[in-house]
């Protein structure tokens, strides 16, 4: 996008970008997901399995995931979470965790989740 120093102009790309963040949030179901160890190790765990059985990424109907960082909010499709997911899928970052390590889940470098 060029750089313009009009403020009609930037007040209406502002107002494109609420209106696309609006539909997120009435018209889509958002998945939050807060991974309180992610700000020290620089990852996220996303649940793919649990138990034996598939959950949480592998099962989820939402149109976007949250993923919450202390007062850091970052919204992506689900669709992009999974195909960045898929890509470590049998690799070191295909891990156990949860309650007794009952899941599995692959670790996304939170670099990964912003591009």
């Amino acid at each position: 996008m060029d750089y313009c120093s009009d403020f009609r102009y930037d007040l209406e790309v502002g107002q494109v970008a609420e209106a696309g963040l609006a539909d997120i949030f009435e018209n889509k179901k958002v998945e939050v997901k807060r991974d309180l160890k992610s700000k020290e190790t620089g990852n996220i765990f996303i649940e793919y399995e649990s138990r034996g059985k598939p959950s949480g990424l592998a099962t989820t109907e939402s149109d976007f995931y949250c993923f919450v960082i202390e007062d850091l909010y970052i919204i992506l499709p689900t669709i992009k979470v999974k195909q960045i997911a898929k890509r470590y899928i049998g690799t070191s970052r295909d891990v156990r965790g949860g309650d007794n390590n009952t899941s599995c889940g692959i670790l996304i470098r939170l670099k990964d989740l912003i591009p």
